[in-house]
């Protein structure tokens, strides 16, 4: 269906209008006004609980925004996106990550073959490998149980795993070491191999196609690493694959039965849950694995039933979308106040980026408003003592998202009231601000000059009525990390069909990639300067220059 412009809509309009109303309200008067405020403006599912009340909106905005997300269609693209309808218009394929995470026993057919049944075939092989890695029956060609497991992927084949693997460290095996090697740069895979010993070592090449260059490139170079002390007859005690191309699989030197396949319906940034996770359930074990999708199905569920008054990702998508918007926010920042969760803000990069940084609606005309914001961030307490003046006292302002567990997985006193502390700290500074009266008495009080107090007041002085979410969970676990990430994957579903794009594909992936095959093959061979432009062939001919120093 054919959508119109998102700023012709009557609810838009309304949305517009209300703003107008509102913007001048800061977030201390909306506090001070509504002593309820936390209560109407927090919600829970799935052990996660969001407080959205830290935004600089009304419970009529939220009203409005819903009504908007009705118009768009967000039930109904909802709706069929877990019927398994192909909504990857561009792609003609169904987007089915929440079936990965389906109990069993519970059936979706989609084109005629029960994807539930295939989902848990899967499952069964990963549970009988990771077993038999986990408990040392899987041994190496020397006779000697792995130690250390290396994953080569690119993008959601290394993103999601490293996350995961990094963010359930506390209830990893403790004889298996997990290292990632995602870079074509030779430097990534040559720090990973100076970790490893071949007789001890498992590699996962992790590529739908066993085509991906930079896949590929690096798992070549581990192939001949290995066969300096191995033999090729070895590879097949040291190495699996993640993909669907059997024979690409077996000519490297991989035994068949020891790929794990997926579906094309499993898009690169949505497939921790498959056997992409393959990592994760061979650092936990699968039964934790399998809290881990249980997690993401319990939000799932709550997505797919809740109204969107009380619709957790819907709150969170509809909050940002106001922020981006009618605020004019051009990025988001996520500070994980858990170390744990170092890598998360970057797996939501590719996630909100890759899938809503579109210029043209799901019918191909260009959008009438700015999509995706720049999401980035790091760990608190880190972020404080790095970017957070920017945050503070810059001229942009960017909304945050903070996110904590209510208590740690360490024993260590202390700690973690400092950690809660500040988080709580952080987003109240960044909510009520001080103003220059505030500044003033206080330097007064400590007897400041009165010339020295005009001097810092300024710098002193700073603007609050900086939006913010926190999320918090009870402990950081693979059930809770299971929600966490559905709740951001449901909140960019709804954020792409508020804008009418389509989050499924990433065309925008392919052009650099195709130009870096014919600069490649230049940089082996002949220039062909025709092709570029003076800059591009200044460079290569400088890189060629070089050839000759290595």
């Amino acid at each position: 269906m054919r959508q119109p412009a998102l700023t012709t809509t009557a609810t838009y309009q309304a949305l517009a209008a209300h703003y107008i109303d509102v913007q001048p309200q800061t977030l201390r008067e909306l506090f001070a006004a509504d002593p309820q405020r936390f209560e109407k403006m927090s919600v829970d599912a799935a052990g996660i609980c969001l407080d959205y009340s830290k935004n600089r909106l009304t419970t009529d905005t939220v009203a409005l925004l819903t009504a908007l997300a009705r118009e768009r269609g967000v039930e109904r693209m909802r709706n069929a996106m877990f019927a398994g309808e192909k909504i990857n218009l561009t792609e003609h394929r169904a987007v089915l990550h929440t079936a990965l995470r389906m109990p069993r026993g519970k059936e979706l057919t989609v084109d005629g073959q029960n994807v539930t049944q295939d989902v848990h075939a899967v499952l069964d092989r990963v549970k009988d490998f990771t077993d038999r890695v986990r408990n040392g029956t899987w041994l190496g060609h020397s006779g000697k149980p792995i130690t250390d497991i290396v994953n080569i992927g690119i993008g959601g084949s290394d993103l999601g795993p490293k996350m995961a693997c990094l963010a359930l460290r506390a209830y990893s095996h403790p004889r298996l070491k997990m290292h990632f090697v995602s870079n074509v740069d030779g430097h990534d895979m040559d720090a990973a191999l100076s970790l490893v010993n071949p007789e001890t070592t498992l590699f996962i090449v992790a590529s739908k196609t066993f085509t991906t260059a930079e896949t590929m490139l690096n798992a070549q170079s581990a192939r001949g690493w290995f066969l300096k002390t191995g033999t090729e007859a070895d590879l097949a005690k040291h190495f699996v694959a993640v993909s669907t191309n059997t024979q690409a699989v077996t000519a490297f030197g991989i035994d068949a039965a020891n790929m794990f396949p997926f579906w094309d319906w499993v898009g690169g940034r949505y497939s921790v849950w498959s056997a992409i996770g393959l990592p994760v359930a061979l650092a936990v074990g699968f039964g934790y694995f399998s809290d881990f999708l249980a997690g993401a199905h319990e939000m799932d569920e709550h997505f797919r039933t809740a109204p969107l008054e009380e619709n957790l990702p819907a709150l969170l998508a509809l909050v940002g979308f106001w922020n981006r918007q009618f605020l004019g926010c051009a990025s988001l920042s996520i500070a994980p106040y858990h170390q744990d969760l170092n890598r998360f803000p970057a797996y939501l990069q590719q996630l909100d980026m890759e899938s809503n940084g579109k210029r043209v609606t799901r019918a191909g005309a260009p959008v009438d408003t700015p999509t995706c914001p720049v999401v980035w961030g790091e760990c608190g307490t880190n972020a404080q003592h790095a970017y957070f003046q920017l945050l503070h006292q810059g001229t942009d302002v960017t909304p945050m998202d903070f996110i904590a567990a209510l208590r740690p997985t360490h024993e260590l006193a202390d700690h973690h009231d400092a950690l809660l502390a500040n988080c709580f700290a952080q987003s109240e500074a960044f909510m009520t601000g001080k103003t220059e009266a505030e500044v003033r008495a206080e330097l007064a009080a400590q007897g400041v000059p009165e010339a020295q107090i005009d001097l810092l007041a300024p710098h002193k002085t700073f603007p609050g009525n900086r939006p913010s979410n926190t999320i918090l969970m009870d402990v950081l676990g693979p059930h809770s990390l299971g929600a966490l990430i559905a709740l951001y994957e449901h909140k960019t579903f709804v954020q792409g069909v508020l804008w009418d794009v389509n989050s499924f594909d990433q065309w925008g992936v392919e052009l650099g990639k195709v130009l870096a095959k014919n600069i490649q093959a230049e940089l082996a061979g002949e220039p062909r300067p025709e092709r570029h432009d003076s800059s591009t062939n200044a460079l290569i001919a400088m890189a060629k220059s070089a050839q000759t120093l290595r």
